[in-house]
């Protein structure tokens, strides 16, 4: 999937700015998606190029004209699209596991550090995906009568996954940590 599907996607939710786009993705699907500052406002301008959104210019009071985005007919044709099409098999990169696959040849303390490590990450990552679920209403209570539940519904799906993973990576690192002795 690419930055710029992504991008549709949340557009769809919402019009945003390029500034919105990066804290929507870091509060709702920053634990399987991420994008920097500079990639969504170059993939911003690409959607734009290619009429897949457009920007509104909202002038502001003694700020910068606030720049909105919104996915266009064809921008949500092409997520449709994508949507619909088969899925692609994946190919996993893991630069930690990579690391600890090799760490050995630098003894237990070197292993026992990289774990240490990527416990702190995980232990971050699981209180960063908890806090939004709580801070998130719609997360805990879909409303069945609601027009866009199931979009909800599957929204909070994608959390409980990224928790349920983290999760079961701190039971794994606890396990790897017990079995070095």
């Amino acid at each position: 999937m690419s930055l710029k599907i992504a991008l549709l996607g949340i557009l769809d939710l919402a019009p945003m700015t390029g500034y919105d786009l990066k804290k929507s993705i870091e509060a709702s699907v920053a634990h399987f998606w991420s994008a920097d500052q500079s990639q969504i406002y170059r993939t911003l301008a690409a959607l734009v190029a290619d009429g897949l959104a457009e920007v509104e210019v909202i002038p502001q009071d003694g700020r910068p004209d606030r720049r909105e985005h919104h996915i266009t007919p064809a921008g949500r044709a092409a997520l449709n699209d994508w949507l619909r099409s088969p899925l692609e098999p994946e190919t996993p990169h893991d630069a930690f596991l990579m690391r600890l696959f090799f760490v050995g040849t630098l003894g237990v303390p070197a292993t026992r550090a990289v774990l240490r490590a990527r416990r702190s990450q995980a232990i971050a990552m699981l209180a960063g995906l908890r806090s939004v679920a709580e801070q998130d209403q719609t997360h805990r209570e879909p409303d069945d009568r609601a027009p866009d539940d199931l979009g909800r519904r599957l929204r909070f799906a994608t959390l409980r996954n990224g928790i349920l993973h983290a999760e079961a990576e701190l039971a794994w690192l606890n396990e790897t940590k017990e079995a070095l002795g």
